[in-house]
């Protein structure tokens, strides 16, 4: 898989000595791989920091401001990049007018990957690209008017990072504002002129915060702020309290799609306990929009500081990612999440391979047929997958590169079908083919290091558990990008991973998800966040087979 990305760079002269100069970015990609998108992002941000550190270089400040858009249905991404700076004598503009080719290739990504574990290793990868790290404390500040999707974004994005292994915790203040003064506020304690109002919800404010601080001091590292913080006051507040603590980056949601937003607000009265004893439901939604009226008249988008603006994102019709200020391997994982967050509700169906020969034997690894019960599950698995898809033909499947995934998926007609690398089973390395009693017998100090750390165990020439996690990154981010459904066939301990993060599941109980075979878990995802049911197509004839 390569990936050619054209990077056009256009340094104008001012109109004038005194005026500023911009720079202009312009980036296409070409690819059509479920990884191009990641790529895209990533080789992005890389060119873009680059840029800055160039003029660095060359005695100018610089402020980067970046816009991409993407227009659903096409594979093809366009980025440009915005920069101001005063034109000193050591800057000529008329020199700097340049374009070049950048490519990658997986190869190419793989290489110098330092010994670590699982998210150990990217982070230790970004260090070599980025480098040393900046202070690992980190506060993502929410910004935006109610009914925007703040709340949905700040639980996906605290999913993502607890799952690549980040102490990450959600503060929500609306969870402090009910304890503190109940459920039963009207739209008038939310009024600007409020004085009594304003003053108690920025006290709850300040004790989230404070909450906030003491767990980062405790050992937290990402730090998630759940709240409007719709006025420069509040914001100034917040990072006053923070100086010298921990680093802020706001992130503001920005909606204008009416009918989101109608479906959004019934959805915030349905759910929210504010409104748990209002029997009369239209009477709840005027109470709120009376309420976001308030909010909208004292609102004053973000322009200070390092921020994210997420841009009619969410509606699942495409949209902007601005960012500014924005650098280090966190925060440039962040953005890679958020600019695939969308609310579009969709099915993804998980799935492992029909029971192979090797199951039969108990044999780990390997790359063996299908059993006749595989084979038989196979056929289930396709009339199941075409009833319960008939109506989404913009489905995919998606298989490992092994045989078992690729044969389960041969009976099923009609859709698309990917294979992807990253979800092969886990690299025994030396034990692969090999029962667990051989193991045992052979390599007992191997097997007594994984009876003890299954999670962090790395077979000897092979992989950890953490190291499946970081390579299923890409597959989470496209899974994520993807806005129709997609069935996934692969390993238990791949899905074990990914099963894990739909799930919010912690780290060290992924070794031990249940995943048996012959079974379907179906994750729902929507507005109303991730939902799950199984489908129990057959059982596992022999006992060894669901090891």
């Amino acid at each position: 898989m390569h990936i050619a990305i054209f990077l056009h760079m256009i340094f104008e002269s001012p109109s004038s000595a005194q005026g500023p100069s911009s720079i202009t970015l312009s980036l296409k990609v070409w690819a059509t791989s479920p990884l191009s998108f990641h790529h895209f992002v990533l080789v992005t941000l890389l060119c873009l920091f680059r840029c800055k550190r160039i003029l660095k270089r060359k005695s100018a400040t610089t402020s980067l401001c970046w816009v991409t858009t993407h227009s659903p249905g096409k594979e093809e991404y366009t980025s440009e990049a915005f920069s101001f700076l005063p034109i000193g004598k050591h800057l000529n503009p008329s020199k700097l007018v340049t374009s070049f080719f950048v490519t990658i290739s997986d190869s190419c990504l793989q290489q110098g990957m330092p010994a670590a574990e699982g998210a150990v290793a990217a982070a230790a990868v970004a260090d070599q690209m980025y480098g040393p790290k900046e202070d690992r404390k980190l506060a993502i500040v929410l910004v935006g008017l109610p009914a925007r999707g703040k709340t949905f974004t700040a639980a996906k994005l605290t999913r993502y990072l607890r799952w690549l292994g980040h102490e990450t915790k959600h503060f929500n203040v609306g969870k402090y504002r009910r304890l503190k003064h109940g459920t039963n506020q009207t739209a008038d304690f939310f009024r600007g002129d409020n004085r009594e109002g304003v003053e108690a919800r920025n006290e709850v404010a300040a004790l989230a915060m404070e909450d906030m601080l003491s767990w980062m001091q405790e050992g937290g590292q990402v730090g998630i702020f759940d709240a409007t913080n719709s006025t420069r006051i509040r914001r100034n507040m917040l990072m006053k309290m923070a100086e010298g603590k921990c680093k802020i980056i706001f992130l503001e949601t920005l909606c204008n799609d009416q009918d989101v937003l109608e479906r959004n607000i019934r959805l915030k009265v349905q759910q929210s306990p504010d409104y748990a004893e209002q029997t009369d439901f239209e009477a709840g939604v005027q109470d709120f929009k009376e309420r976001l009226t308030y909010y909208e008249k004292v609102y004053e988008p973000v322009e200070e500081g390092s921020y994210i603006k997420m841009i009619d994102m969410v509606s699942g019709k495409g949209g902007q990612l601005k960012i500014n200020d924005i650098s280090g391997y966190l925060p440039g994982r962040i953005v890679f999440f958020l600019v695939n967050c969308h609310l579009t509700p969709r099915p993804i169906l998980l799935t492992r391979h029909g029971e192979s020969m090797d199951n039969v034997r108990g044999r780990i690894g390997g790359d063996s047929s299908l059993s006749e019960a595989g084979e038989l599950y196979s056929r289930k698995l396709a009339s199941f997958v075409e009833k319960r898809l008939k109506s989404e033909r913009t489905a995919s499947i998606w298989t490992s590169t092994l045989q078992r995934t690729i044969l389960t998926a041969h009976p099923i007609i009609g859709f698309p079908k990917i294979q992807w690398r990253a979800l092969d089973e886990i690299n025994a390395g030396v034990c692969d083919g090999m029962t667990y009693d051989e193991i045992k017998k052979s390599k007992p100090e191997e097997y007594e290091s994984r009876r003890k750390d299954k999670l962090r165990y790395r077979y000897p020439r092979g992989e950890s558990y953490l190291d499946v996690i970081q390579r299923l990154e890409p597959v989470i981010i496209e899974l994520e990008r993807q806005r129709a459904p997609v069935v996934v066939i692969a390993h238990q301990a791949v899905l074990r991973a990914l099963y894990a993060y739909f799930a919010d599941k912690p780290l060290e109980e992924v070794p031990n998800i249940e995943i048996p075979l012959h079974t379907i878990i179906e994750i729902q995802m929507g507005v109303a966040g991730v939902q799950e049911k199984r489908y129990k197509l057959m059982d596992a004839i022999h006992p060894t087979a669901g090891l």
